[in-house]
């Protein structure tokens, strides 16, 4: 089977997918932010969340729902920073995972990847790392939300976890986004073959 990637340059497709799906698992899990409401475990994501509070009409008290899911509509999502923080990550990933896949075709198609399409790939991955890092920067900034603020003992604030701890996703996350930054872009730079020059 032809390649157009050198030896470099298939650990680079590999580390660029190891990197990409480390990222957008991270994102889409709602383990961001870990904390606890009415005596049960919550945890947030940009735009997820596990258990929340309903009004029991039988009761007549509020009762936790044990369940994940996406919030109702975007305009549902606590504060306005964890909006743009679901945009900038959801695009740098869609970013890392594109050059990803795109790469990981390089393997097997021959001329698909060349010095120079290395070059800008490696460059999209910087982009598409440097967006996640804003999202991972951006997202304490809606710690003082109200939502959280119930979650987190009515204590935290913008970069104040109060009772609550980071969850692994949002190391996750920015762990994948700094290994595209530092590795998979300087990996890019020795991933393709010189092309063939044709005489016409």
């Amino acid at each position: 089977m032809a390649s157009s990637l050198t030896c470099t340059g298939v650990i680079w497709a590999l580390l660029s997918f190891l990197c990409a799906a480390t990222s957008c698992v991270g994102f889409f899990m709602p383990y961001w932010l870990w904390g606890s409401q009415l005596g049960k475990p919550v945890s947030f994501g940009t735009f997820r969340r596990c258990s929340y509070p309903v009004h029991d009409e039988s009761r007549q008290m509020m009762v936790m729902v044990e369940e994940c899911g996406r919030y109702a509509s975007f305009q549902g999502i606590p504060s306005a920073e964890w909006r743009i923080c679901t945009i900038v990550t959801g695009l740098g990933c869609g970013l890392l995972l594109l050059v990803a896949l795109t790469a990981l075709m390089g393997c097997c198609v021959s001329e698909l990847i060349s010095r120079t399409v290395g070059r800008v790939a490696g460059g999209i991955q910087f982009l598409g790392g440097l967006l996640i890092g804003a999202g991972c920067a951006l997202y304490p900034l809606g710690w003082d939300s109200e939502e959280v603020r119930q979650t987190c003992g009515y204590i935290s604030g913008q970069f104040d976890l109060g009772k609550c701890e980071i969850g692994w996703a949002y190391y996750c996350t920015g762990a994948g986004a700094a290994a595209a930054i530092l590795l998979c872009t300087w990996l890019a730079c020795f991933s393709g073959k010189k092309q063939k020059q044709y005489p016409y």
